[in-house]
């Protein structure tokens, strides 16, 4: 069992760049959300330089709890119609050419908060029409007229993170279903043949390397095109513990399997995360 110092090679640099303030300060300015923020990814420094964000939308507290997350759990009251605006607005003044746009899960809401997700695409289409929009979504409980609503809006790419294995999701994912996962990206593909899908898992909450294989064997079944790998970092001591801390060769060799599975790109390493490179990923 780790004993809860981090490897050398997790170890990044404090942000602080000038495009990382002015992003910063857009962002308290117009009340908007990021997952970079929220979720304290160890990439924020290095993407909000490079002028990459993910905004966040339907508020910062999600209804679900699950074990290696870092956002609020908890019953939202926060509902902000012209949040879709401010967000393309946004996207424009940054002068983004790619844009990735997440959400907590809103399983209060009758559609899972559907209609605010093709809003904000339309948005960012209209207000930035060169950018290309990657929306990484929740399972919105399985309910296919609600994706029907966001794969109609037009993202440029459909991510879901998996997450984890099978076996994990009772114990990681709290209202995640590994069946919905799939049933989510075969929805996708039978509805939207030419739309790229992605998906994402995290390592390192006790998985087998066989758990994991199949995983992407799965995923492949589903024909998910583009595949992120990444360390699973403890937020807090509340949250899970990390089982292992896999070394950067053993990344590369996983992203070699996946590659060797048909994903058409993966990107795999300690700081990966679903969004990281999500623009390399896409052009790739």
């Amino acid at each position: 069992m780790p004993d809860g110092r981090k490897p050398a090679w997790l170890k990044v640099r404090a942000p602080g760049g000038p495009n990382y303030l002015r992003l910063r300060r857009l962002v308290r300015e117009r009340n908007l959300h990021t997952v970079c923020e929220e979720a304290r990814c160890p990439n924020i420094g290095e993407c909000w330089q490079d002028a990459t964000a993910t905004f966040m939308i339907l508020g910062d507290v999600c209804t679900r709890n699950c074990g290696y997350c870092a956002i609020a759990h908890g019953r939202p009251v926060w509902e902000d119609r012209e949040e879709p605006e401010r967000i393309g607005r946004a996207v424009a003044d940054l002068g983004l050419d790619y844009v990735v746009i997440t959400s907590v899960n809103r399983d209060d809401l009758a559609d899972g908060g559907a209609a605010h997700w093709a809003a904000t695409i339309r948005a960012v289409r209209a207000q930035a029409p060169p950018c290309r929009v990657e929306t990484l979504i929740p399972d919105f409980q399985g309910r296919a007229s609600a994706l029907d609503l966001v794969i109609a809006a037009g993202p440029d790419v459909l991510n879901h993170n998996t997450e984890t294995v099978p076996r994990l999701y009772k114990l990681a994912r709290h209202g995640g279903r590994y069946d919905r996962t799939l049933d989510l990206f075969r929805h996708a593909r039978a509805t939207a043949p030419e739309l790229t899908t992605k998906s994402g898992i995290i390592l390192g909450l006790g998985e087998t390397r066989d758990e994991l294989i199949e995983t992407l064997r799965d995923l492949r079944a589903v024909d998910v095109d583009l595949l992120t790998l990444g360390q699973y970092l403890r937020p807090s001591p509340a949250h899970l513990p990390v089982v292992k801390y896999y070394r950067p060769e053993e990344f590369a060799e996983l992203g070699a399997v996946g590659r060797a599975l048909g994903f058409r790109h993966v990107e795999s390493g300690p700081l990966v995360r679903s969004s990281y490179h999500a623009k390399r990923q896409a052009q790739a």
